[in-house]
C-alpha cells in the first residue's frame, strides 16, 4: 500500500503529464518535450550542501555550477522560464538553513540591487524571485549602485573584477546591522565581494554568504557544517 508522500508524487506526476498535453513545454535542463522539468533533471536539482571560501568570507552553496543545474538556472535567469523557480527555491533555501543553522541575534538578507537594464530585460529579480519562493524574508534595500557597469558574463575573470569594484555603497548607515550575503550563482565571486566590501564600508557586520550555485574549483573549499533547521531572521526596520 503506498503512503500518503508516494500517493502525492503519483498524483503530481499524473497531473503534470496531463498537462503536458494540454500546454506543451521544454524541459529547462534538457529540453525534452514533456514538462518545465523532467524527473531526471529535477533530481538533479536536490541540494548537496557545500561551503567555498570567497576572500574571507566563508560561502554556502546548494547546487555545482554545471550540467543540468547550470542551465536551469540559465533558463530561469535569462530566458523567463520562471516555471522552474520552485525546485531552485527549495534548493536556495536549503542551503540557507546550513548557513543560518546555530546564528544568534537577528540577521538579515542582503542581495545585489539589479541594474535597471536586467530589470527591464526579464521583468523580475531572480534572487528576489526566489526568496520569495522558498518563504524568506525580503532581503534588506541597503545598497544603491554609484555607477554603470557592463554585463559580467561578457567579461573574463579578471575584467569582472574591475568592473564591479566601488559600483555600490550603502544606501544608509549600517552600523550594528548583521547581514547574510544572498545571490545566484558564484562563478568568480566578484559580485559576492563588491557587496561585502559596500555594506562593511557603509559600518554593517557581513556574517558570510548564500548562493543557489557554484563553481567549487574557482574557490579552495573549506569544512562543511551539519545543516540545522532554517529560523528566518528578523528583519532590522
Amino acid at each position: 500500500m503506498l503512503t500518503i508522500r508516494e500517493w502525492r508524487a503519483v498524483l503530481r506526476s499524473s497531473l503534470l503529464d496531463a498537462w503536458s498535453v494540454v500546454a506543451p513545454v521544454e524541459c529547462a535542463g534538457c529540453g525534452r518535450a514533456d514538462r518545465a522539468l523532467c524527473e531526471q533533471c529535477r533530481a538533479q536539482l536536490a541540494p548537496s550542501i557545500f561551503t567555498t571560501e570567497i576572500g574571507s568570507m566563508e560561502t554556502t552553496s546548494a547546487l555545482r555550477y554545471e550540467g543540468a543545474a547550470r542551465l536551469v538556472i540559465v533558463a530561469m535567469k535569462e530566458q523567463g522560464r520562471t516555471d522552474v523557480a520552485g525546485p531552485l527555491a527549495d534548493a536556495l533555501s536549503a542551503a540557507l538553513t546550513a548557513a543560518l543553522a546555530g546564528s544568534i541575534g537577528p540577521i538579515e538578507l542582503a542581495t545585489v540591487p539589479a541594474t535597471r537594464a536586467a530589470y527591464r530585460r526579464r521583468g523580475y529579480e531572480p534572487v528576489a524571485l526566489l526568496l520569495r519562493r522558498a518563504g524568506a524574508p525580503q532581503a534588506a534595500r541597503v545598497l544603491t549602485r554609484v555607477r554603470a557597469t557592463q554585463r559580467q558574463k561578457t567579461l573574463g575573470r579578471a575584467a569582472r573584477g574591475v568592473n564591479l569594484a566601488g559600483s555600490l555603497r550603502a544606501s544608509r548607515p549600517l552600523a550594528g546591522r548583521r547581514f547574510l550575503l544572498v545571490d545566484d550563482v558564484a562563478t568568480t565571486g566578484a559580485t559576492l565581494l563588491e557587496v561585502s566590501r559596500a555594506i562593511r564600508a557603509g559600518g554593517g557586520i557581513v556574517t558570510g554568504a548564500v548562493t543557489l550555485a557554484a563553481t567549487p574549483l574557482r574557490f579552495p573549499a573549506v569544512p562543511e557544517g551539519s545543516p540545522g533547521t532554517w529560523n528566518p531572521p528578523h528583519r532590522q526596520q
